[in-house]
Order: structure tokens, then C-alpha cells, then sequence
């Protein structure tokens, strides 16, 4: 799917509300730069008239509109008990979000999508409500919130992807539990978070375009793809390993940060959830480039050409590249 010319205008708008709430010193202006952010992110659905289209961008707007609702009900509680309000805030940007236990509309929205919004909706979307979660953190009551959501999340995000066989609700689910990660980051600081949804968006972005390259939606899509070039072949398990947080790979840089602090400052129960869950989305990652290796190497030994090896673009080499750089990340440390 190509986007229209016209359509940039909305996506610098999207831009530009993000950009309003981070930076405004009131939670009206936060507010306001919220609903231009999903006033340009609806156009950016309906691309073109397709009723998965049309039906993910009315749950979209439903939603958005919910948490909006509750966000101004907050301000009429803002006299009589302050610390209600702070609560009704931070559970309208979780359900902004889709974090757990507010998620249950993120795996269908980013399922109606094309892989462009949906990459959108993975990365950009998040930013706005991540940084004005990460203002509420001056409570012991809020950062029990943050923290109760981040474990959800981490659960939620793990067993949901079990035996799912579409890869955008895939992702969704993976985005879920990356979310978690991301809260405990804010929980520990803004640095942290911020360097996670780096690492994150890198990561993510090199797989969406990959599957958006190869036009696939489903698990056998991507298999029957991967058949036709060996280094497509080789690029998709590089790229899901490092989504899955599997060391080396650079997707593994920023849970190695994290653990790190966690472990020095003795959050070993959250560590303990978070690493679980982890290992389960690794699992469902590697359930999809198994069949890929096993099955499709007899066809490689009998079909394989040296002008597959360079038929894909040069952006996805750069990108699989930039998640191989976790591998030489460590060699300066060692020199």
C-alpha cells in the first residue's frame, strides 16, 4: 500500500499533536495535543474505502474517545479529592495506550491495519501517553499502578500470542509485552524508558518492514515467501531473534540495561515476571522461523540461484545489519 501525497499533511499533524502534548505545561494542552494527535491518525486509516479499514478506525476512535472522556472527568474531581483525579488520569492514558488490563481493543485495531499504520500505531502512538505517564510519578499509590500494569502487561502480552497464526495480531500482542518493559522503565526513570522505545522502534520497524515487503499477513504467508530467496531467508530469523530479546542481537541491549538495574536495586519478583514472560514471546518467535529452516532447506540445496542472494532491498540488509550490531556491540568493552 503507497500513501497519497495528501496524506502527509496528516501525518505531520500526528506528529505535531505528539509533539503538543509532550511538551505542554498543562494537562488541557496535554489533552488537546492528544486529539489533534487522533484527529490525524483517523485519515491515516482510511486510505482507502475497505471495511477492515473502516472497522479498525471506528474501535480506534471509540476508544480514543473513552479515555478523552475520562481524562476531562478528571478535572471536575480535581477540587474535592486530588489524588482521584491523578488515578482517573493515569487510567485513561493506560487505556490510550492498551496496556494491560485496558488491551483488549489493541490486538483487533492493529489487526484491521495495514503494516504502515500499524507500524504507527506500534511506535508513534505510544509516545505521547508514555511521557505523560511518566509525570505521574511523584505517588506511591501511582507508581503501584504503573508497576500492577507493567506485570499485567508482561503476562498478557506473553499468553496472548500463544497459537495466534496472524502476524499482525502478533505483533500486537509482542507490543503488549515490550510494553511492560517500558513501564518499569518509567517506574525506574525517564532514561530508561526512553532508551527502550529506541531500541524498540528500531527493532519493530525492521520487521514490519519485512513483512511488508513480503505482503504477509499470516505465518504460512511468510513461510511460502521465504522459500523464494535465501537471504530473505536468513534476514526474518535475525530480525524476529532480536524482536524476542535473544542475545547477541540488539533487541537484547536495552532488557540488558534494564536487568542490570533491577537487579542492583533488588526487584527481583518484577525481574523474575518480566524475564518469564519473555521467554514465553521467545518461544512463539521461534515457532515461526523453525518450520522456515527445517522446512524449506531441501529446496535451498536444489533451488537455490546466486542472484537470490542479492534480490532483496539494500533498506532491509541495513536494517537486518543494524540489529546484528548487537554482536560487535561488546568488542570495544573487551579491547
Amino acid at each position: 500500500m503507497t500513501f497519497p501525497i495528501s496524506y502527509l499533511f496528516f501525518f505531520f499533524t500526528l506528529l505535531a499533536g505528539t509533539t503538543l502534548s509532550i511538551s505542554s505545561s498543562s494537562w488541557f494542552g496535554a489533552w488537546l495535543g492528544l486529539e489533534l494527535n487522533l484527529l490525524s491518525f483517523i485519515p491515516l486509516i482510511t486510505t482507502k474505502l475497505c471495511p477492515y479499514l473502516a472497522e479498525a478506525a471506528i474501535k480506534y476512535f471509540l476508544i480514543q474517545a473513552l479515555a478523552s472522556t475520562i481524562l476531562i472527568m478528571s478535572a471536575s474531581t480535581f477540587l474535592y479529592a486530588q489524588s482521584v483525579s491523578h488515578m482517573m488520569i493515569l487510567l485513561s492514558l493506560l487505556l490510550k495506550l492498551g496496556a494491560a488490563p485496558f488491551h483488549f481493543w489493541f490486538p483487533q485495531v492493529t489487526e484491521g491495519l495495514s503494516w504502515p499504520q500499524a507500524f504507527i500505531l506500534l511506535t508513534i502512538q505510544k509516545l505521547a501517553p508514555m511521557f505523560l505517564i511518566s509525570y505521574l510519578t511523584f505517588s506511591d499509590t501511582l507508581m503501584s499502578i504503573i508497576m500492577i500494569s507493567a506485570l499485567l502487561s508482561s503476562l498478557i502480552g506473553a499468553l496472548g500470542g500463544l497459537n495466534i497464526m496472524k502476524l499482525r495480531k502478533l505483533m500486537a500482542f509482542s507490543s503488549i509485552n515490550h510494553m511492560s518493559w517500558m513501564l518499569v522503565g518509567i517506574y525506574m526513570g525517564d532514561i530508561y524508558w526512553l532508551t527502550y522505545f529506541t531500541f524498540y522502534s528500531l527493532v519493530s520497524g525492521s520487521v514490519i518492514m519485512l513483512l511488508f515487503t513480503t505482503h504477509s499477513s499470516t505465518v504460512s504467508n511468510l513461510l511460502n515467501q521465504s522459500k523464494k530467496d535465501l537471504l530473505l531467508n536468513m534476514f526474518i530469523p535475525m530480525n524476529i531473534l532480536s524482536l524476542g530479546g535473544l542475545p547477541p542481537f540488539l533487541g537484547f541491549l536495552p532488557k540488558w540495561i534494564m536487568i542490570q538495574f533491577m537487579s542492583a536495586n533488588s526487584m527481583f519478583v518484577p525481574l523474575l515476571v518480566l524475564l518469564v514472560s519473555s521467554l514465553i514471546t521467545l518461544y512463539f518467535y521461534l515457532r515461526l522461523f523453525i518450520p522456515m529452516t527445517l522446512l524449506s532447506f531441501s529446496f535451498f540445496i536444489s533451488n537455490v540461484k546466486l542472484k537470490s542472494l542479492f534480490s532483496s532491498s539494500r533498506m532491509l540488509m541495513s536494517m537486518t545489519f543494524i540489529n546484528m550490531f548487537g554482536i560487535l556491540f561488546p568488542i570495544p568493552f573487551l579491547l
